[in-house]
């Protein structure tokens, strides 16, 4: 029988072994996501699939069932595993993930802050990106966010990586008793109000460092620009916004799918100058009169921008879950205890 994996070696390649994650598509593209292990079994009306018939198969077998149905087993990408983990707050797709990690140029190595944490989906993508000679620093308000993010990383990571803390607490207040002045490389914001921790911001982030907010409206993305400019600690701040449509390719029948991954947020971007610079177009702006006025002010504080809240209830569920399926791939992974998750 294959042992179990160890906790610290849990790679996306390889023959399937026990406490391995798989996803399994089966009739009509059903997507099953299971934990392999000993006994273990996943029961639908189509059949039985039991999990020793998985071990030791390479990834991308196809297996069949009690029932004679065939399943695809793949180990899922990060992107599956974001988009079907349980949820706290609302996640960073994807598509913007990606460009984030362009954006901000993260980098193995990287000191990283993030805040805030959310579900824990761009936290992996970072992770990734730092590698174990990396840091990342992630800042959250709630503790039951934060929760969620530990159990949603531990599952996929199958341990808490070591080069990850995770701070329950304002970046505003914790930020500079966390880092020492001008050693953080890259800073990504994913908040109501950024702009409200740009000056703790930039004095953590070395000169050339990249600040990145991550935003949902054009009256948030205005806001942070200017404030950004008002600085005069950074460069011109760059705004983004990525679209992703997929295509239908069947012989000559080739066409745009009729539904797209359009509008989820924006992106804006600045880096921060050395001590004392003062780069051209800024003193030409200064002359300028600004284009806004006091009254639009008003349209830029958090109330005014809206904040989708989850209530306590489903929170607490949504811990629950996360934390189950945490103990779930560590359970696996070590004595092969846990049930499948569908």
């Amino acid at each position: 029988m294959t042992s179990p994996t160890p906790l610290n070696d849990l790679r996306p390649s390889g023959p399937f072994r026990l406490g391995d994650r798989v996803q399994l598509t089966g009739p009509k593209g059903r997507l099953h996501t299971v934990t392999l292990r000993e006994g273990g079994e996943l029961h639908t009306h189509h059949g039985v699939l039991r999990h020793e018939q998985l071990l030791d198969q390479p990834d991308g077998s196809v297996v069949t069932n009690s029932g004679g149905h065939d399943y695809l087993a793949l180990r899922p990408l990060l992107r599956d595993f974001v988009m079907s983990m349980p949820r706290g707050a609302a996640i960073v797709y994807p598509k913007d993930a990606a460009q984030i990690l362009a954006s901000a140029d993260i980098f193995p190595g990287a000191t990283v802050v993030e805040a805030g944490v959310g579900s824990g989906a761009l936290s992996m993508w970072l992770l990734r990106s730092i590698g174990p000679s990396g840091r990342l620093l992630s800042f959250e308000r709630r503790d039951e966010f934060a929760q969620v993010a530990r159990a949603n990383v531990e599952t996929f990571f199958g341990h808490d990586p070591e080069s990850w803390d995770v701070v329950v607490g304002d970046l505003v207040e914790e930020l500079p008793g966390a880092v020492q002045p001008a050693s953080v490389d890259r800073v990504v914001l994913d908040m109501l109000a950024p702009w409200e921790c740009i000056d703790a911001v930039a004095d953590a982030l070395t000169p050339g460092g990249v600040v990145l907010c991550y935003i949902a409206t054009a009256t948030q993305l205005s806001r942070v620009a200017e404030y950004i400019r008002g600085t005069g600690l950074f460069t011109e701040p760059e705004a983004t916004e990525t679209m992703v449509r997929g295509w239908h390719v069947e012989g000559l029948a080739v066409r745009p799918d009729h539904r797209m991954i359009a509008h989820t947020g924006f992106l804006i971007t600045a880096r921060r100058l050395a001590p004392g610079a003062v780069p051209p177009d800024v003193r030409k702006r200064a002359l300028k009169k600004p284009s806004y006025a006091d009254e639009d002010v008003e349209l830029w504080t958090p109330g005014a921008v809206g904040d989708r809240q989850i209530t306590d209830k489903n929170l607490r569920k949504r811990v629950r879950e996360a934390e189950r399926a945490a103990d779930g791939a560590r359970l696996a992974a070590g004595a092969g205890t846990t049930d499948d998750v569908d």
